[in-house]
């Protein structure tokens, strides 16, 4: 299953800007449109392995991994 997650950007002052809405923290600057996007790509990436790793390491042993759909 493919995830899909909304970019926000915008350029200011010669700069380009951009947040991802679902995921507090990933935000990026970059100094062109392509290179915005291709931040929040690789940036998201990260942010959710590294919740992926800090959500099993809080669980310990013994836990149950499930696919939740919205």
């Amino acid at each position: 299953m493919k995830q899909t997650y909304t970019a926000v950007i915008k350029q200011d002052a010669g700069w380009w800007l951009g947040w991802i809405e679902e995921v507090p923290g990933v935000n990026c600057q970059e100094d062109s449109r392509a290179a915005l996007l291709q931040s929040l790509r690789e940036t998201l990436l990260e942010a959710i392995a590294f919740n992926r790793n800090d959500a099993l390491v809080a669980a310990g042993k013994g836990f149950e991994e499930l696919s939740i759909a919205i």
